[in-house]
């Protein structure tokens, strides 16, 4: 039997095993927004694969993405950190980790946690597209481009609107799998 995933996921393991289990799956655990926030933003202008061969570098670099660890990284750590070749070694990318850990914190001060937060800007459930192709998936949204916005009035760093509906993608905030993808009707219920 064969299964038909979007056209994205191709062939490569790695790709094919975050597309079936996790991409658009609605996550709640503030570490994992959290790691996903981290990683949709060191993607910028690269490539998805770039990150996810890299994810388990990131991992172990980034102290399991514990998100009042990284907000406590000093300059020792960020210099550590450009140093270390299983991650991209952009000093902004890497500022912005620690930069952004420091609001997370404040949001989850403010709203009792992330995920209470983030949820809002789609009304607390996920927005089901009914995505024929690939063609069909926005760069960007309205709700992206809110959620940018409010990210970037609350001193986050790469957060763009593009970036926003990626992440928004990635933890499940919008099922964008295709129609005709087997995972269109799993994620949805």
């Amino acid at each position: 039997m064969t299964i038909t995933r979007c056209a994205w996921a191709g062939s490569d393991p790695l790709y094919v095993q975050y597309h079936d289990e996790e991409w658009g799956v609605p996550a709640h655990d503030d570490r994992h927004l959290f790691e996903m926030l981290i990683l949709e933003g060191a993607q910028a202008g690269l490539s998805w694969s770039t990150i996810l061969n890299k994810r388990e570098n990131y991992r172990a670099a980034f102290d399991g993405f514990d998100v009042e660890k990284v907000a406590r990284y000093d300059e020792a750590k960020v210099a550590e950190l450009l140093a270390n070749p299983g991650i991209v070694r952009n000093k902004l990318k890497v500022n912005a980790a620690v930069i952004n850990a420091r609001a997370f914190l404040k949001v989850q001060a403010e709203f009792g946690s992330f995920d209470t937060y983030i949820w809002r800007f789609v009304g607390g459930k996920p927005i089901a597209n009914p995505r024929q192709t690939l063609r069909d998936i926005p760069a960007k949204t309205p709700e992206s481009e809110a959620m940018s916005k409010d990210l970037l009035k609350r001193g986050f760093k790469f957060v763009g609107p593009t970036i926003c509906y990626a992440y928004m993608q990635a933890v499940g905030l919008v099922n964008d799998h295709t129609v005709d993808c087997f995972r269109h009707g799993q994620v949805g219920r």
